[in-house]
């Protein structure tokens, strides 16, 4: 048994919980953060809203909101360099809020669900 269900083990003996056995109480309880609290999910959601927990990143957003825009008119709109501007893209593209293009050497980003940006930043596109 491990210390997590001698843990169980304990609160059902206090009458607190209304279950009969705790191995099959364990077991619904370890199905239930699957289901629930699934670590992927998690993961996923930790992404978005380390994306969304950066005043540039948020700005980003803003500017986006207006239309598709290159990376160097980022990097001139918010005066900040190509590694910092990338790095910041980077983070909104794995967190599914903007999606990229390539055109020859340009890269051009813009919202990848305007909808939803709109939703968050409480402006209007």
């Amino acid at each position: 048994m491990s210390k997590s269900d001698a843990s169980l083990e304990r609160l059902v003996s206090t009458g607190k919980c209304n279950c009969i056995n705790v191995e099959e109480y364990a077991a619904q309880l370890r199905g239930l953060a699957e289901g629930r609290a699934n670590p992927a999910d998690a993961r996923r959601r930790g992404k978005f809203y380390k994306a969304l927990g950066e005043e540039t990143r948020q700005r980003m957003l803003g500017l986006l909101q207006t239309r598709e825009m290159c990376v160097c008119e980022l990097i001139t709109a918010l005066s900040m360099t190509q590694p910092t501007t990338s790095h910041h893209l980077k983070i909104l593209e794995e967190a599914d809020l903007v999606k990229s293009r390539k055109e020859g050497k340009w890269v051009f980003y813009s919202l990848a669900n305007p909808k939803l940006v709109e939703q968050l930043l409480g402006v209007k596109i």
